[in-house]
C-alpha cells in the first residue's frame, strides 16, 4: 500500500472529510488533497502531526516495515 492509499483508507474508515483532516493537521484542503492524490508529499512536521492524529508511528503511516 502506498502512503496516499493509506491516508485515504485511514480517513474513510473513520468517516472523516478531507477538510476535517486538513484542519486538524494545519494545512489547506488543497494541500491535503495533493497528499491523497499522490501529487506531493508532506514535510516532516506535517507527517508527524498526521501520525499523531491517527495515533500511528511514522513507519506505519508511510507504510514502511520497521526492521
Amino acid at each position: 500500500m502506498t502512503f496516499s492509499e493509506n491516508i485515504i483508507q485511514l480517513r474513510t474508515q473513520r468517516g472523516l472529510k478531507q477538510s476535517d483532516i486538513a484542519k486538524a493537521i494545519g494545512v489547506t484542503v488543497r494541500a491535503y488533497q495533493a497528499y491523497e492524490y499522490g501529487k506531493s508529499e508532506p514535510r516532516m512536521a506535517v507527517l508527524i502531526r498526521l501520525a499523531d492524529f491517527y495515533n500511528l508511528s511514522l513507519d506505519e503511516l508511510v507504510c514502511r516495515n520497521a526492521k
